[in-house]
């Protein structure tokens, strides 16, 4: 009987051991051009994440009042429970005005090179200050959102505390500082992908490791790479074929309105893939509402690449992989208004 289990148990290991090399390999060449989200948030340039600020930065992004009519946060288009997003194909902002662009994801966007599709705000501190002032989002004004925040004596506090040795702490520029380190806290680590990548061979199943593969071999890690899988680079929107105009509004240059150069026409940030199965409608224009389907369009338009249906749920089942452990977040208890707290303005009087 003992020699029978000897030799099973020798049986398994030369059958196992195959298998193993072929993990190794892949995952040899995966380290080549992925790393795996940490389990901290990185240091900021020019930014502290202090318990402090992070807390202070939360209950600005939760707070509607941050905005001219009192409706709309951060948290509004960038729901920390959903994926970072708002589930819209393009966002409703001021006024009920359907903005231009899907919103992206705000989960490990610290990540990003730069942040919205055409990468004008070069980190999260510019990108906060965009959607307050913006008519079509938030629609309001640095004196009026400072305002509100003097109003109210807790978020004073909160900023003295926030950003010691400041004789007036309570700044447009602060507030943005203030949100950034929070955002900065909403990493997703430990994704099935980031297992597999720190040697757990069984982290992926053998779908994955095929989509994983099959990735990096037809060129979809030439623009997906790095911490974020993406969200490094810029890129047309049909390198080999144009997609139509339901995917690729013609309107929309995308980085050419920020560069004016005419090498940017149609030209995107290449979006980060962490959570993409979280985080549908896809694309700049969220026209896009099955994951399969993107990676069908991707393939076509920017590889030139006819996957067949195996390829494509391959592929498909890697992104899946990259869905990480979600931040856990307590919506803050934020503070009254008092008297002097401007009064939210009415849309429904623009209107008329």
């Amino acid at each position: 009987m003992k020699r029978i289990l000897v030799t099973a148990l020798a049986a398994s290991t030369a059958l196992a051991a195959p298998a193993l090399a072929d993990d190794a390999a892949l995952r040899e060449q995966a380290r080549e051009m992925f790393e795996a989200i940490p389990l901290q948030p990185p240091m900021l340039e020019d930014n502290v994440i202090s318990r402090d600020r992070v807390d202070l930065g939360k209950a600005l992004f939760f707070d509607p009042r941050m905005s001219r009519s009192g409706l709309f946060s951060c948290q509004s288009c960038h729901n920390v429970g959903i994926g970072g997003v708002d589930g819209l194909e393009t966002s409703i902002g001021h006024g009920w005005q359907k903005g231009p662009r899907n919103a992206p994801t705000m989960l490990n966007a610290v990540f990003n090179v730069a942040q919205f599709w055409d990468g004008r705000a070069p980190d999260l501190e510019a990108q906060a200050k965009g959607p307050v002032q913006a008519g079509v989002e938030m629609n309001n004004t640095p004196d009026n959102l400072v305002a509100t925040l003097k109003s109210m004596p807790a978020y004073v506090a909160s900023f003295q505390t926030s950003f010691p040795g400041e004789d007036d702490p309570v700044t447009f520029d602060n507030f943005a500082k203030a949100i950034e380190a929070f955002e900065a806290t909403l990493i997703t680590p430990n994704s099935p992908f980031d297992k597999f990548l720190m040697g757990q061979d069984a982290a992926l199943s053998d779908q994955q490791k095929r989509g994983l593969a099959l990735f990096m071999d037809e060129g979809c890690a030439a623009c997906y790479q790095g911490i974020n899988v993406g969200g490094q680079e810029y890129y047309p929107f049909g390198v080999v074929e144009k997609p139509g105009a339901d995917v690729l509004p013609e309107g929309d240059h995308g980085r050419f309105a920020v560069t004016e150069t005419a090498d940017d026409q149609y030209v995107f940030r290449a979006g980060p893939l962490r959570n993409i199965a979280l985080t549908a409608p896809y694309f700049h224009s969220g026209t896009v509402w099955e994951l399969r389907d993107a990676v069908a369009i991707m393939a076509t338009s920017q590889l030139g690449s006819e996957l067949d249906d195996a390829q494509i749920d391959d592929i498909t089942a890697f992104l899946e992989a990259l869905t990480g452990e979600q931040p856990q977040v307590v919506h803050p208890i934020l503070p009254p208004r008092t008297k002097d707290t401007p009064k939210p303005y009415t849309m429904l009087t623009e209107q008329k």
